[in-house]
């Protein structure tokens, strides 16, 4: 009877966990398929998980500006890979530091990194710092420097290096190994789980920001991929409306395929960001349970 029971309860998790995966995976199959589907048949037949009609005409709308988009996707790459291996050099470094209870006055840095939990001086005090002071606008930096420090991730980073044995440390030094050192074959080895979970949450926000390069870029060649496509929609939007103002519904339909190129934009986004989940799956699942127990 025992047994019964618990062949039962792993059947109710896998229907479940199957239940979840199911709800991610078919909306991003429904996505792809609408972008590959004519905008005609998208109106008259609706939404179908294999398109009715073939087309690869948004692919072809959004493209059309073939040398903008490679260069957004060069800008995108390029502040992603930057921004999160700095991001995660200065969070690690810093999460170490505080640790150590030879560092000086370590509780009052400690202090100075949790203050901006508690108070945030807000958009107009980091425009004026980075247009003004340190005269960012229309760079690349400005789309790397403001990611580049988590208080979140640097309180997580320390509960983690928390759990490696002072012993271990001690050892190190021991046989002659300095601070510099032990961080880089010791301690920073042992943080893989917390790195690449920390690095793949930094690594999407700098692939989906769109925001920064709205306020801080003016220069064409330094547009992000996201910024990109989100005028790219704007345009769209502008564009289909004059012609449903002066034209038939129908006309304007196969003028512009809208909810396509809507759709392509999507899998244009997310295509190679979601490639990072298979290569960081094995320390993910052991990253996410980083500072949920204390001893």
């Amino acid at each position: 009877m025992l047994l019964r029971k618990l062949h039962f309860s792993k059947l109710v998790i896998h229907l479940t966990f199957i239940a979840m995966s199911l709800a991610c995976i078919l909306p991003l199959l429904l996505v792809v398929s609408i972008s590959f589907t004519d905008e005609r048949s998208l109106m008259l037949d609706g939404y179908r998980f294999w398109p009715k009609e073939f087309s690869t005409a948004a692919y072809q709308y959004v493209f059309s500006g073939a040398g903008s988009i490679l260069n957004a996707y060069a800008v995108t790459i390029s502040v992603t890979v930057v921004g999160t291996l700095l991001h995660l050099l200065i969070t690690s470094m810093l999460s170490y530091s505080l640790t150590r209870p030879e560092v000086t006055h370590r509780k009052a840095l400690t202090f100075f990194v949790y203050l901006p939990v508690l108070f945030n001086g807000g958009l107009v005090p980091q425009y004026i710092l980075l247009t003004r002071i340190l005269h960012l606008k229309d760079t690349i930096w400005v789309l790397i420097i403001v990611y580049l420090v988590s208080t979140v991730n640097i309180l997580i980073m320390k509960n983690f290096f928390r759990t490696i044995p002072d012993s271990l440390i001690e050892s190190a030094r021991i046989d002659g190994s300095g601070e510099i050192r032990t961080f880089f074959r010791i301690a920073l080895p042992l943080s893989k789980p917390s790195l690449a979970t920390i690095g793949l949450f930094v690594a999407i926000a700098y692939w989906n920001d769109w925001m920064t390069a709205s306020l801080y870029i003016e220069s064409q060649n330094l547009r992000p991929l996201q910024y990109l496509l989100q005028s790219l929609m704007n345009n769209i939007g502008y564009l289909q409306s004059n012609a449903q103002a002066s034209q038939s519904m129908e006309a304007a339909i196969g003028m512009l395929p809208s909810e396509g190129a809507r759709m392509a934009t999507c899998v244009l986004a997310i295509g190679p960001i979601i490639l990072l989940y298979p290569l960081l799956q094995k320390y993910f699942e052991k990253g996410l349970t980083i500072g949920a127990v204390k001893e």
